[in-house]
């Protein structure tokens, strides 16, 4: 099993909630965030990956799957800073929004609520070297 598997790195979930919510939303929300500018240099250079993954604990009342039984993670790779995750967060959060007013436009009906959750490594980690690499270089 790897650290990501094991959720050792930090992570961004992107759930579509509600009775709109289908496994058709999903592909095309991970599809649309793959392309955003905003992420797809970070993509392109491996430091991260977007997976489809199924849903943990999903149920309603009746045990049954409540939205989309799929969720989307982007997992950061490497070392990590704060100020790094918190752009890449920002940048999700600002691709979502995109894509809910793009289906908005596009599709009948509401779009899917998302639910954006960032995790952390378990142990509360930053998997933070020093300094941000894409921090400007303070030593000249």
């Amino acid at each position: 099993m790897t650290d990501e598997e094991r959720g050792e790195h930090s992570s961004i979930r992107v759930a579509l909630l509600g009775d709109t919510a289908d496994d058709v939303d999903v592909a095309a929300l991970k599809k649309w965030l793959e392309r955003e500018r905003s992420l797809e240099r970070w993509v392109n250079d491996n430091t991260l990956r977007i997976h489809e993954r199924p849903r943990a604990v999903a149920t309603g009342d009746a045990g049954v799957t409540m939205g989309a039984g799929t969720d989307i993670v982007l997992v950061l790779i490497g070392a990590v800073t704060p100020g790094l995750f918190e752009r890449v967060l920002a940048a999700t959060e600002s691709g979502v929004k995109a894509w809910r007013e793009n289906r908005r436009s596009v599709e009948q009906g509401a779009p899917p609520v998302p639910e954006i959750t960032p995790h952390a490594p378990p142990d509360g980690r930053a998997d933070a070297p020093d300094r941000d690499p894409e921090a400007p270089d303070s030593e000249g």
